[in-house]
């Protein structure tokens, strides 16, 4: 009995924690600048892909997939959506022939359990992410 309670209370804690979270990255997107929604939009990618690999070593197939999903539908719906081919030009084109290979990365690592593949992805967005990092407006960046 006495850990069927402590097992609830922590349930029950996380399910707080959780919710805490939330409240918070809905409150940081709200009051975000357009680079700081990419900024968060290649968080979130990278920790859905960080907890892809994570269910693929354990197993967890289900959850592997949904954890799949969320990265795509970041990079597919946030990411690539994000970009102004029209004023963006070549630099544009190129960023969304990028993301499509990522897109395309992390459904075959989902269909095949390749590590590997979930691997090249998430470097991938890192090193976007990184460069995105360093074009923030209204930093001072010295040559």
């Amino acid at each position: 009995m006495r850990s069927d309670l402590y097992a609830k209370g922590i349930a029950g804690r996380a399910r707080g924690a959780a919710s805490y979270a939330r409240v918070g990255l809905e409150s940081d997107v709200m009051s975000a600048s357009p680079h700081r929604l990419i900024v968060l939009l290649f968080q979130g990618a990278d920790t859905a892909i960080g907890t892809a690999l994570v269910h693929l070593q354990d197993g967890n197939v289900a959850e592997k997939g949904q954890a799949v999903s969320k990265a795509l539908d970041i990079v597919n719906n946030g990411l690539l959506a994000a970009l102004d081919r029209e004023r963006g030009g070549e630099l544009a084109e190129r960023m969304g022939a990028l993301y499509e290979y990522i897109a395309r990365l992390l459904l075959n690592a989902n269909l095949q359990n390749d590590e590997k593949g979930f691997v090249e992805a998430r470097r991938l967005l890192g090193e976007l992410a990184s460069a995105w990092n360093e074009i923030e407006p209204g930093q001072q960046h010295e040559a």
